[in-house]
Order: C-alpha cells, then sequence, then structure tokens
C-alpha cells in the first residue's frame, strides 16, 4: 500500500483526497440547502440524513490523506542513510493520534449532534474544557507530522542533515495540500523512480 501512494501521480492525489470530497460536499450542500427552503418546509429527518452520510464519506477521504502521509514518512525513512533516520516511531504515534481525533469528531457529528440540537442547556463550559486541550494536542501532532514528513522528503532526496530553512518550501507545501501536491508528489516520484533504476 505504501508503494501504491508513494508512485501515485499528483493528480490522482488530488482527485482521490480534495477534488472528489468537494465536489461532495458541494452537492451534499446544495442538497441540504434545497431542502431547507422548499415549500413543504425542511424535512428534518432527511437532513440529518445527510449529516450523518457526510462523516463517513469525509472519514474515507481524510484516510487517504493519512495513509499518504504514513506513506511517505515510512515508505521515504526506508531511503534515508542509517545515521540520518529521524524517530519513526514517534511520527507514527504523533499521526495516528490527529486521524482519530478527526474520526471522533466526525462520528459525533453524525451521532450526537443532531440529538443535542434538540436539547435544550447543553453545558457547553464543560464540552470546551474537554475539547479544547485535545483539539490543541491534535494540532501540535499534526504539525509535528508535517514537520517529520516534510524533513523526510528532505533527507530522502539531499542524503545529508537538513535544517528548517532547506525543507521549509516542503513544509509548507505540505501545509497547503491542494497546492502541494502537484509539486511534493513528483518530486516523490521522481525518487522512487531513480532508487528502481539502481536496482
Amino acid at each position: 500500500m505504501i508503494d501504491k501512494f508513494l508512485k501515485a501521480k499528483h493528480w490522482q492525489l488530488f482527485l482521490s483526497v480534495f477534488g472528489i470530497p468537494m465536489l461532495l460536499q458541494l452537492i451534499f450542500m446544495g442538497i441540504i440547502f434545497i431542502g431547507i427552503n422548499s415549500e413543504d418546509g425542511p424535512n428534518l429527518p432527511l437532513l440529518f440524513n445527510y449529516i450523518r452520510i457526510f462523516p463517513v464519506i469525509s472519514i474515507l477521504f481524510i484516510s487517504l490523506f493519512f495513509g499518504w502521509f504514513w506513506s511517505i514518512g515510512v515508505g521515504l525513512d526506508k531511503k534515508i542513510p542509517e545515521d540520518l533516520k529521524l524517530n519513526l516511531g514517534r511520527f507514527k504515534l504523533f499521526l495516528i493520534i490527529p486521524f482519530l481525533y478527526y474520526i471522533l469528531v466526525l462520528l459525533f457529528i453524525s451521532i450526537a449532534f443532531p440529538a443535542m440540537i434538540t436539547m435544550i442547556g447543553i453545558p457547553t463550559g464543560t464540552i470546551m474544557s474537554i475539547i479544547l486541550p485535545i483539539h490543541f494536542f491534535a494540532m501540535f501532532c499534526m504539525f509535528h507530522s508535517l514537520y517529520f514528513v516534510a524533513k523526510t522528503i528532505k533527507i530522502a532526496e539531499l542524503k545529508r542533515k537538513v535544517t528548517f530553512g532547506d525543507f521549509a518550501g516542503e513544509f509548507f507545501l505540505l501545509w497547503f495540500f491542494p497546492i502541494g501536491v502537484w509539486i511534493v508528489q513528483p518530486k516523490i516520484n521522481k525518487m522512487i523512480i531513480q532508487e528502481n533504476e539502481y536496482l
């Protein structure tokens, strides 16, 4: 599976992780707005069904995104000289945490959110005091993963120690995925092709 992500073309990743999900979101939002503005009034059961379907679709596409990150971090680590290797175990843990957090948030939206809309007097302070620290930690883990993947790409490319200045471009391109994938993935493809030629 790792090789499939590393050998995938940039347009394939763009469509599977960004293009198709964006199109589906636009379709779902259009259906929801049409349902809300209908002459008969909003069909709440139908709207809640769409709210339940949306997270399932999101989990599928976010799995592809995190799978791509995992593939770069783990796959390119094998192409790094032994004395330059990064802490792969910490990367895996820090990538799994935001992935699980995102899935839990999506499941909460699909299961609990429709029920909460009808409730009055939700203790939002308690909920926020639990969610905010977890959210910020998940954000930290995601930035660490961006940092790790960008650094891994550059070390695999240059085969030497690198500073943030060396891989800042890759870091920001990964951060802004819809643009960055068009530049980062061809670089990864080139490294994989070159390695296969040497074998």
